[in-house]
C-alpha cells in the first residue's frame, strides 16, 4: 500500500512539474468474487464459460475530470504486468439509453462481458458515460461539449500505468461513431479506428422522433441554429479535417433502420476523395447491431486493431498505383 501511495504521489508531482492537471479522481477495482452470478462453482472460483476472462482480466470503475465535471468510466486490462495498447470505446445511445454498466440490464451496455472479452486479447479497454448520463455530472449535448469527455479520456491514459499511450485505438457504435469522428477531427493521437452503424449526416432527418426527442432536447439552441449545429456533428461535411494517417474500418448493416447504411456509403465516397485509408463492410440483412453476423463482425473489428494498433502494420498505399 505504501508503494502505491508513493507511486501515485510521484505521478502527481511529475504532472504538476510538467504543468499538467491530474484528471484521475478515483480508480476503484472491481472484486469479481463479490458477484457470485459469474461463477458456476463459486467455492472453486470456476467462472461461467462466458465470463472465463475474469481469471485473466481486472476491471475498474473510474472517475475522472472533464471540464471540471466528474465523469464515470469503466476500464478492463490484463492482470499480467506490462503496457498494453488501448481501445477507447465510445458508447451509443443518449442519456441512460445504452449507458455503460457492469452487467446486463434493459437497454444497457454490459462492460464486464464485452470490455472483459476484449481485454483478454491483450488490450486495455476503457470507455465513459458522457456527461449527464450513467452517473456522470453535467448536461449531455449529443456531440457538443461532451466530446471533451472523450478527449480528456485520452489525456487520462497518461495516468494509468498499464496504458501504452503510443498505441491508442478508438471503437464507436451508432452515436459513438459520431463521437469517434468528432474525436478524430480534434486529435492526432489515435492510431486506428472502427465505427459501426455510425451516422455521418445528421441533417437528413430519417426519424422525426430523433429530432424531437433527442436533438431538440440535448443540442443547445437547436431550433435557432439547427443547420449549423447538425453540420457540426456530421462528418460528411468536414472530411477534409480527418487525419490521413488513421486507418478507419466502417461497418454497417443494410437492414439498419436506426441509422441507414447510406451514412457509411456516402462517407466512404468522401474518404475516397481525400485518400483516407479505410475499409467499408456492408453486411447483407444486417440490423443496427449487426447481430446476424456477430462472429464475422467481431473478427473484422479485432483483425483491424491487431494489424494497425497492436502490431503497427504500415498504412496502405493510398496513391493510385498498379498496372
Amino acid at each position: 500500500m505504501k508503494k502505491v501511495k508513493i507511486c501515485c504521489s510521484l505521478l502527481f508531482f511529475t504532472m504538476l512539474c510538467c504543468g499538467q492537471q491530474a484528471l484521475l479522481v478515483e480508480n476503484k477495482k472491481i472484486n469479481w468474487r463479490e458477484y457470485g452470478q459469474l461463477y458456476k462453482d463459486e467455492k472453486k472460483e470456476i467462472p461461467l464459460d462466458k465470463y472465463s476472462h475474469i481469471q485473466q482480466v481486472e476491471m475498474s470503475e473510474i472517475t475522472y475530470l472533464s471540464d471540471g465535471l466528474k465523469i464515470k468510466a469503466f476500464m478492463a486490462v490484463p492482470k499480467e504486468k506490462g503496457k498494453y495498447p488501448v481501445i477507447i470505446y465510445n458508447r451509443g445511445g443518449n442519456r441512460d439509453f445504452a449507458a455503460l454498466q457492469l452487467f446486463p440490464g434493459k437497454w444497457k451496455y454490459p462492460v464486464a462481458l464485452n470490455f472483459g472479452r476484449w481485454a483478454e486479447k491483450g488490450y486495455m479497454v476503457i470507455g465513459c458515460n458522457y456527461r449527464g448520463s450513467g452517473g456522470s455530472e453535467g448536461m449531455e449535448e449529443f456531440g457538443g461539449e461532451d466530446v471533451n469527455d472523450v478527449l480528456n479520456l485520452i489525456k487520462l491514459l497518461g495516468e494509468l500505468p498499464k496504458a501504452d499511450t503510443t498505441r491508442i485505438g478508438m471503437f464507436g457504435w451508432s452515436r459513438g461513431g459520431m463521437m469517434t469522428y468528432l474525436t478524430l477531427k480534434n486529435t492526432h493521437r489515435i492510431k486506428a479506428a472502427v465505427v459501426g452503424g455510425g451516422c455521418s449526416d445528421l441533417t437528413v432527418i430519417a426519424r422525426p422522433e430523433m429530432e424531437k426527442g433527442v436533438y431538440a432536447e440535448l443540442i443547445p439552441s437547436y431550433w435557432t441554429n439547427k443547420e449549423k449545429e447538425l453540420k457540426k456533428r456530421s462528418a460528411l461535411f468536414w472530411v477534409s479535417q480527418f487525419p490521413q494517417g488513421v486507418p478507419i474500418l466502417l461497418l454497417h448493416g443494410n437492414a439498419d433502420w436506426r441509422v441507414k447504411s447510406e451514412n457509411s456509403l456516402r462517407l466512404a465516397l468522401e474518404f475516397e476523395k481525400y485518400r483516407i485509408p479505410y475499409r467499408l463492410v456492408i453486411f447483407e440483412g444486417g440490423s443496427h447491431g449487426i447481430r446476424e453476423h456477430a462472429e464475422e463482425k467481431e473478427q473484422q473489428v479485432f483483425s483491424w486493431f491487431e494489424r494497425f494498433l497492436k502490431h503497427g502494420e504500415a498504412l496502405p498505399n493510398m496513391h493510385y498505383h498498379g498496372r
